[in-house]
């Protein structure tokens, strides 16, 4: 099982802790992932972490396709992947959700789908450098020809030779997404995975392998899971520690209409649960939408309470399907037992 550390993404002060980082390094973790709202950008910070690390890989989860277009994106993670000696980089993207696509980005929200696929397709290209870059997609096209264009545009070629292997993987949960990732992608950062989550998951994702065709499956596909980790003798004051991000979330990370944590909360059997936070929060009345978060629900797709309840509780996601978990804590103590049950540390210590 691979380890990776979230780092997420900056407050209102940047920081980068980069100390952390090195850290988690030294334990074994695999990976590092960055992230962005509507604040600090994904991509910048792994250009500093590519120069005080050495080996751990350097993904983003993720990058919002509205925010730079696809060739960008594939200039970014090339960038970033050459600086770091290459092959550390995981370009991970998604499409956020239609109030920051048309509240922040000004951009359309347009066909979800589409736009994914087009953006994978081109990046992938920029990447294999055969020839210079056009695509004739329902969502975007290379050159554009649409409104107000001069029609003098050409297909290029990245002036920088990048790694054509850079891997691409989504953040993503809905069914036409998942199989899209299995079938485009070397990766997938899952909404809403959990010890029982293949039994959802796994006949999409084998609907998208079989799309690829080439014998691409289970065995050469990552599926990164992002879990919270919280060592506390009582469990439930534990739980009631996440109920805030999670209400959050739940409640107010998107339109009432249009809320993909919300549906991830109602899929995993909670509808009525989703719907009463959602209320409370728009409502303003947050304290309220934090209490309404199930404990069955946090307790399930996290890891909380004393070391030895961790342990216990881990193995079934050890045996999920997952192939790496993501932990988003700054404690030590923390840090120290995943390496230790994920046998990160054990890996380490061969490579040494």
């Amino acid at each position: 099982m691979k380890l990776g550390l979230a780092l997420g993404y900056s407050g209102a002060h940047m920081d980068i802790p980069f100390e952390l980082v090195q850290r988690a390094e030294k334990l074994g973790f695999d990976s590092v992932w960055t992230a962005e709202a509507y604040g600090s950008d994904a991509a910048t910070p792994l250009g500093y972490l590519a120069a005080v690390t050495e080996r751990i890989r350097l993904g983003t989860g993720i990058m919002q396709c509205s925010g730079r277009t696809p060739t960008m994106c594939a200039m970014q993670s090339a960038t970033i992947d050459a600086m770091a000696g290459g092959d550390r980089m995981i370009a991970g993207i998604g499409l956020s959700g239609p109030q920051i696509v048309e509240g922040w980005y000004g951009r359309p929200w347009g066909s979800p789908y589409n736009w994914l696929k087009d953006y994978i397709e081109i990046m992938q290209k920029v990447f294999e450098r055969k020839e210079p870059v056009s695509h004739d997609g329902k969502q975007i096209q290379l050159p554009y020809h649409g409104e107000g264009t001069m029609g003098i545009g050409k297909p290029l070629m990245s002036i920088l030779h990048p790694n054509p292997n850079i891997p691409i993987w989504t953040g993503s949960g809905t069914e036409i997404m998942v199989r899209l990732t299995a079938e485009k992608c070397q990766g997938w950062l899952p909404l809403g995975w959990h010890p029982e989550a293949m039994k959802t998951f796994g006949p999409w994702l084998e609907e998208g392998f079989k799309r690829a065709g080439n014998g691409k499956g289970f065995d050469n596909f990552e599926i990164q899971a992002g879990i919270g980790v919280i060592i506390q003798d009582d469990v439930q004051e534990a739980l009631d520690r996440m109920k805030p991000g999670v209400a959050l979330y739940a409640g107010g990370m998107g339109h009432k209409n249009k809320n993909f944590h919300n549906d991830r909360m109602k899929n995993a059997g909670f509808p009525e649960a989703a719907e009463r936070i959602q209320e409370l929060y728009l409502a303003g009345r947050k304290k309220e939408a934090e209490e309404a978060v199930p404990d069955e629900y946090l307790d399930a797709q996290n890891l909380v309470g004393p070391v030895e309840r961790i342990k216990e509780r881990y193995q079934p996601w050890e045996n999920s399907g997952c192939t790496g978990i993501n932990i988003s804590s700054r404690d030590e103590q923390t840090l120290m037992l995943m390496a230790e049950l994920t046998g990160a540390r054990d890996s380490m210590s061969a490579m040494v």
